[in-house]
């Protein structure tokens, strides 16, 4: 292609949040690639980012961000060279646009099923381990590397993608669409229902359904965890569960940071947890609770539906000091070997300032 392909988060970021406070909206994690990495696959190119305050080059071709593609999407928006088709308008019923967060679990059941036809065409899986009980073998793929013992996999209901070097422990039980990251693990015994995408060096445990874990979070323990989204470096502590179905049934209010108030979500949403969040043992989350990034959440009863940024505590929603903040996330991002890095810091010193 003789352009360069821009992913605009001008009027998108902000109707993100808690997610793109810490990230652009092309690196929001839906089905088993980011935003950009499906564009950069379906391109076969780099594509980049165009942030809410720049302009784009003379020669740019510019979607926005929040936009998830497709095959079909690109191949009636480029000619064979790569070039656009400046009288084709863009054919969004060929697409699903990211509008609130909760559209990310909302639409991971066909983004998952997308990215697993556009990872294995024409390729071949690693060979599945004797102990491992399938359905629907020819509808599951596994990457070099990807260690899995006496578990049982049904592809019957949609896909499963093992990425490489992810592990999967016996006992386990897993239903399609499903994607476990590159060096994730889920646990011994675990439950996972579709949609589910456990992202990279993520670990999984408990009983989890329809959820999204971005990258290097826990959900380690027993627990349930429904219609959600965590970030990165997410922690729940053991026994830790959410509610993503009110007692009447009726639809679910999530606070929307954009909008400044409570909008409805349809008739489920779980736990919406923004980075650097963590929970302590047993927290039990309502339906359709946003926590924003970096809040420590523990305490006696049930936390607030709406937890700030920085947020020390449950109920009196102390402020978490920053520099314990950081020393914190050092210790975690240690346990896999991580570091927490310049850009970041200053990331959250931005974020900590707005608090």
């Amino acid at each position: 292609m003789n352009k360069r392909v821009f992913l605009s988060d001008k009027e998108v970021a902000d109707h993100l949040y808690p997610f793109t406070q810490t990230r652009a909206v092309a690196d929001i994690r839906i089905g088993i690639l980011t935003i950009r990495e499906k564009w950069e696959r379906l391109l076969n190119q780099p594509v980049y980012i165009l942030k809410k305050d720049e302009q784009p080059p003379a020669d740019a071709i510019v979607f926005a961000a929040n936009i998830i593609p497709t095959k079909a999407f690109i191949e009636s928006m480029f000619e064979g060279n790569g070039d656009p088709e400046p009288t084709r308008e863009p054919d969004y019923s060929l697409v699903k646009i990211i509008q609130y967060p909760w559209h990310i679990f909302q639409f991971n059941d066909w983004a998952l099923r997308e990215d697993f036809t556009l990872l294995t065409n024409n390729r071949v899986s690693a060979p599945i381990p004797e102990t491992v009980q399938t359905v629907s073998p020819d509808n599951i793929f596994i990457e070099t590397g990807a260690i899995l013992s006496h578990c049982l996999l049904n592809a019957s209901t949609g896909p499963i993608y093992i990425g490489k070097n992810a592990e999967i422990l016996e006992g386990s039980l897993i239903r399609g669409p499903f994607s476990l990251g590159e060096g994730a693990l889920v646990k011994m015994g675990a439950k996972i229902y579709g949609a589910t995408t456990i992202g990279p060096y993520c670990l999984a445990g408990g009983e989890i359904k329809n959820s999204i874990l971005f990258a290097y979070s826990n959900k380690a323990h027993d627990g349930y965890l429904g219609d959600s989204v965590l970030g990165e470096w997410c922690n729940l502590g053991a026994g830790t569960s959410n509610s993503n179905i009110k007692n009447t049934a009726s639809e679910v209010n999530v606070w929307h940071y954009h909008s400044r108030e409570y909008l409805k979500a349809g008739l489920k949403c779980g736990l919406l947890m923004g980075d650097y969040s963590r929970a302590a043992i047993n927290t039990s989350f309502n339906t359709g609770t946003v926590v924003g990034v970096c809040a420590n959440v523990f305490g006696e009863g049930m936390p607030p539906k709406f937890i700030p940024n920085f947020t020390w505590g449950n109920k009196g929603l102390s402020l978490y000091e920053f520099e314990k903040a950081l020393s914190d996330i050092r210790n975690w991002k240690k346990l896999k070997n991580q570091e927490l890095t310049e850009v970041e810091i200053t990331q959250l010193k931005h974020i900590f300032g707005q608090s």
